[in-house]
């Protein structure tokens, strides 16, 4: 080791991460076959490092982190331990957050090395600096850059405040921006509190606890983000040795007289506040201490306490948009509940109902979309007898979102007023005459998902009502197929669009490159809430608000993808039948742009109603679709073209290849070749 100290010693204090990490990973290799004098060279050079104030951050980082490794080893001297406690604490106040970071950590191995009473002797130190930082210095006690960047974020998220109605740029700076150096103090908690394990118990007291609970609460949503992994800390630190991960285990459980038991309600309640957070990463970090605390509990019975409040949270957040809180609330629920996840729903189904029912009323939409979904689910998963005395208020707040500016929301809403139909169709009779003109305005959407999603809540309308329903959806169908002759020869009338296709389903404004559009403007971050949250607020890189009129195509588009939901109904094979004709003189209009959008759902429709209605009735209406498929096979749109050989192959497994053939050859015999090249290319 000695012939590469020194080399190892410039790796890790270089400028560069890479080497940075490259030597730290030489130092932890060779570091366990040092001989004492190699070690008490290593312990001295860091020293120095530490000691030099006019040294680049990334030299006391790299130190920091090295000094770690040493720790760890187990073959550092107490005269070290003692060192680097001083250098740590003095670090904490860094510039450099990176710097911060990696003394809490060298503090929290220094408590797993030498005990709590590293902690103790920090104590005053780290509290003090947490409490000092939870609220902002006034600008004209910071640095003269700070109030520089400070003035110039404030003044770019001003823009525009006042012309929407949002949140205060000053609002927004805090909630966005890093709040000094709370952030990394708390983590050194977070780092002591994980060094000390078990032996950190006896300091958990009702002033530390505030404290915790105070950043729980905090403006900013980095320091909430960081006061729950804190929290689930201290819950890990109170289970038995060896329980760090218990989810698949009995050991690592409170007992009755633990600490953080005997704080469970002020737990439970800040835990619920932080799984109903704006913020994903905030909604996430809660979900980890979620997890912790109630895996941790002694039995079930102990979790009856907190069921109430944390049940609904937990069950509302496995279908949140995020995708990392939705998995991490699916796996924690299987988790907690194992088979009894429907039981515990029944039971605390008032607590349920309120939340879902309050959840629709949230400002961002992406917690209103969840909401929807959660209470669909109640209406096709638990006990109709359980749910029924709530279905009215289900159903209002359902209908309210129903009519929310929010697509996606608009979408959950009306694929759960349709699961409630088909399980309440007597308590939702009185609200179908709103939600009629809503199903068709969602059948006709400009989103292809909401008219897809519009199509099977109706589908369960037809099957709730029968007759009564069937004929009001026959007779719309009919009217919006009919209606294609209405259809502009172009879309140029919306001069505002552009003509070219949608890039990544997002339709592009001709004036989107103009640089007056982009310059001097409200600026957003991709992961803020704050500018796309509001009910009635526009902007945000996830605006879902945007809306054009509906224009004819789409409705007949809408109303074909209903046809092959409503072929499903055996009962209905010969009114499905009657309508083929209509939908095969639709496909001849081509005098639009997206003719081939609704020439691709027709080719993606057939099969579907063929294997429904079966062969008697759609045989007769096969040749009406040849020209269509044949066009759409050759088409240059890709899914067009891609949904007709699709289509072509399945009807051959359904009416066999050879009696395809035959019907395509009496019609046109020009079609064969085409029929036979698209057979060969199939993959299967």
């Amino acid at each position: 080791m000695a012939h590469n100290l020194e080399q190892i010693l410039v790796l890790i204090t270089a400028d560069k991460k890479l080497d940075r990490d490259r030597g730290l990973g030489e130092l932890n290799r060779k570091i366990n076959n040092a001989e004492p004098h190699e070690m008490q060279a290593v312990e001295t050079a860091l020293t120095r490092f530490l000691q030099d104030s006019t040294a680049s951050w990334e030299t006391h980082q790299g130190a920091l982190l090295a000094a770690k490794l040493v720790l760890g080893s187990n073959l550092s001297s107490d005269h070290f331990a003692a060192e680097l406690r001083i250098h740590a604490l003095h670090q904490l106040n860094n510039n450099e957050a990176r710097v911060r970071l990696a003394a809490g950590e060298l503090l929290g191995a220094l408590c797993k090395r030498c005990g709590p009473e590293v902690y103790e002797s920090s104590k005053d130190i780290i509290l003090e600096g947490v409490r000092c930082n939870l609220e902002r210095a006034p600008l004209n006690e910071a640095s003269l850059e700070e109030q520089n960047q400070v003035h110039a974020l404030t003044e770019k998220l001003a823009r525009s405040q006042k012309d929407e109605g949002g949140a205060s740029a000053e609002q927004i700076f805090h909630d966005t921006a890093g709040w000094k150096n709370l952030e990394t103090w708390m983590r050194c908690l977070q780092s002591v509190i994980e060094g000390c394990g078990q032996y950190f118990l006896p300091h958990v007291t009702q002033d530390l606890l505030d404290l915790v609970f105070q950043a729980l609460t905090h403006t900013n949503r980095f320091v909430r983000e960081t006061g729950y992994y804190v929290c689930g800390t201290l819950v890990s630190c109170s289970t038995m040795e060896g329980a760090e991960d218990h989810m698949e285990s009995d050991d690592g459980i409170m007992t009755d007289d633990n600490e953080i038991l005997q704080h469970g309600e002020q737990f439970a309640r800040h835990l619920a506040e932080g799984l109903a957070d704006n913020w994903s990463q905030v909604r996430l970090a809660a979900s980890v201490a979620t997890r912790k605390f109630l895996l941790a509990l002694p039995d079930g019975e102990a979790r009856e306490r907190f069921n109430a409040i944390l049940l609904p949270r937990m069950c509302l957040n496995r279908y949140y948009v995020a995708e990392g809180v939705r998995i991490y609330s699916q796996e924690t629920w299987r988790a907690v509940t194992g088979t009894q996840g429907k039981r515990m729903v029944e039971e605390y189904i008032c607590d349920v109902v309120q939340y879902y029912v309050a959840q629709t009323e949230a400002d961002n939409h992406a917690v209103r979309e969840a909401a929807c979904a959660c209470i669909a689910e109640l209406g096709s998963k638990i006990d109709s007898d359980v749910v029924r005395p709530y279905v009215n208020v289900l159903l209002k707040a359902l209908l309210v979102c129903f009519k929310d500016d929010s697509w996606p929301v608009r979408d959950a809403a009306c694929i759960a007023c349709g699961n409630f139909v088909l399980c309440f169709p007597d308590e939702a009779r009185p609200s179908m005459e709103a939600l009629y003109p809503l199903f068709f305005a969602n059948l006709a959407d400009f989103i292809p998902s909401v008219r897809q999603g519009s199509a099977v809540a109706l589908a369960n309308v037809a099957k709730a009502y029968g007759d009564e329903a069937i004929a009001n959806l026959f007779s719309k169908i009919q009217e919006g197929i009919a209606g294609l002759e209405n259809q502009p020869n172009t879309t140029e009338k919306y001069s505002e669009f552009d003509s070219m296709p949608a890039q990544f389903g997002v339709v592009k404004r001709l004036r989107d490159n103009d640089m007056e559009l982009h310059s001097d403007k409200q600026m957003y971050s991709c992961g803020s809430l704050a500018p796309k949250m509001g009910r009635g607020s526009k902007g945000g890189c996830m605006d879902h608000q945007f809306k054009k009129p509906s224009e004819p195509w789409e409705f007949c588009d809408g109303c074909v993808q209903l046809l092959a939901e409503l072929s499903s109904q055996q009962d209905l094979a010969a009114q499905v039948a009657t309508i083929l004709p209509v939908v095969a003189n639709a496909t001849r209009k081509q005098h639009y742009a997206q003719y081939v959008v609704l020439l691709e759902t027709v080719c993606k429709s057939l099969p579907v109603i063929a294997k429904n209605i079966g062969k008697r009735h759609f045989k007769p209406n096969l040749e009406n679709f040849f020209d269509a498929i044949f066009h759409a096979l050759s088409c240059d749109n890709a899914l067009c073209s891609s949904a007709a050989s699709l289509c072509l192959l399945e009807l051959g497994q359904f009416l066999g290849p050879n009696i395809l053939k035959g019907r395509v050859e009496n019609y046109n015999p020009s079609y064969v070749d085409k029929l036979l090249a698209n057979q060969c290319a199939a993959p299967y």
